[in-house]
């Protein structure tokens, strides 16, 4: 497993892991597949060295992603940050979200990070379960904010300080 900082070839295999979310209805509030000019943009919107945009990479094959961005825009909440961590279906039950979770919070001080917040469907059980085994807790829940085919969910806060 190797991780390094994402670059612009990489988008076509991220973008069709996060699709491939997006139809699950558990892991993302995005409705609709996103399209390469879409998400154009989504790299310059990360920097190496405060908020990364990760790949995971086995055999030379992206196996799994992972971003660090601006938890809330006040300068108040500069030392948190929001993480999101997606895996290829092929890849699961093979360490990789744990892999870039663990990076993360291993990085965290480089990066001037003192605390993690992760946004996660409340029924999305397996992010859940990976979030506490790497020393996340619940901190909130947002009951039914989301609605999902018509089916309201609720939006699990997790979160470790580092």
């Amino acid at each position: 497993m190797k991780i390094r900082d994402a670059v612009e070839s990489d988008l076509p295999a991220i973008i069709k892991i996060y699709n491939a979310a997006v139809a699950t209805r558990i892991a993302t509030a995005q409705l609709d597949p996103v399209t390469l000019e879409e998400r154009h943009d989504w790299l310059r919107q990360h920097s190496p060295d405060r908020h990364p945009f990760w790949v995971l990479e086995i055999d030379r094959k992206i196996a799994g992603w992972l971003t660090l961005k601006t938890f809330l825009p006040r300068c108040a909440y500069r030392g948190t940050s929001e993480v999101s961590v997606y895996v290829d279906e092929r890849f699961r039950q093979r360490g990789v979200g744990r892999t870039l979770l663990g990076e993360a919070i291993g990085r965290a001080s480089a990066l001037k990070i003192k605390a993690m917040v992760g946004l996660t469907f409340a029924h999305n059980e397996p992010s859940l379960r990976l979030f506490e085994q790497l020393g996340f807790e619940r901190w909130g829940l947002l009951p039914r904010v989301a609605r999902l085919d018509d089916v309201e969910r609720d939006l699990a806060i997790m979160g470790r300080h580092v």
